[in-house]
């Protein structure tokens, strides 16, 4: 078993070498629009192998900080293999259920899990406890709309586990909206800025 610290430090490592590009004179344009010199692509980070095993390792260790967790999930794209990565951490035997949401409900809920349009993977009752997922979290608007589909069906969102938040306002939005969110890693951990 890999211990946590040194789960968190390869990780790192890993995310300055597969996922981190810097560029102080020609800004990115991110999803939220905003612009920023930082650019972060957790695909490459998220599809490695070296990678999933740090991510298991580090969103498990932060489930458990929860009494009650029922389902993890969250927004495609970038929960989608978070949710793959943390189910098959969790192992045979497990109860913790996973899910996504859609961006665009397809017209049609789950056909067999009696889940309402948008959300698809196991079923999500009412009253169940659920922690989301995100790969890069800026101000938290794409996963707190998540959570209010998962709220507005009577779930109670309880968490939401980032690979990284890129310190631009993600946890005061979820703050304000009384669900904690949990960073594996911080920008300034990849960039050395405070």
């Amino acid at each position: 078993m890999t211990p946590i610290n040194d789960a968190k430090l390869n990780l790192i490592n890993k995310i300055k070498e597969l996922a981190y590009l810097y560029s102080p004179n020609e800004h990115f344009t991110l999803a939220s629009g905003r612009k920023s010199p930082h650019f972060f692509d957790m695909k490459p980070v998220m599809m490695n192998p070296e990678c999933a095993h740090l991510l298991g390792i580090l969103i498990h260790d932060a489930i458990n900080d929860f009494d009650r967790v029922d389902a993890i999930g969250g927004l495609e794209l970038g929960a989608v293999p978070l949710t793959g990565i943390a189910i098959a951490k969790a192992g045979k035997g497990s109860k913790l259920k996973g899910f996504i949401v859609r961006k665009e409900p397809k017209g049609r809920g789950g056909r067999k899990t009696g889940n309402p349009p948008g959300i698809e993977g196991s079923s999500i009752m009412k009253g169940e406890h659920i922690i989301l997922l995100e790969d890069v979290t800026t101000t938290g608007g794409s996963a707190l709309k998540a959570a209010k589909i998962l709220q507005d069906i009577g779930c109670k969102v309880v968490g939401c586990i980032t690979i990284l938040d890129r310190q631009e306002g993600g946890i005061k939005a979820f703050a304000e909206s009384n669900i904690p969110l949990i960073p594996l890693v911080l920008r300034s951990d990849i960039s050395g800025e405070k």
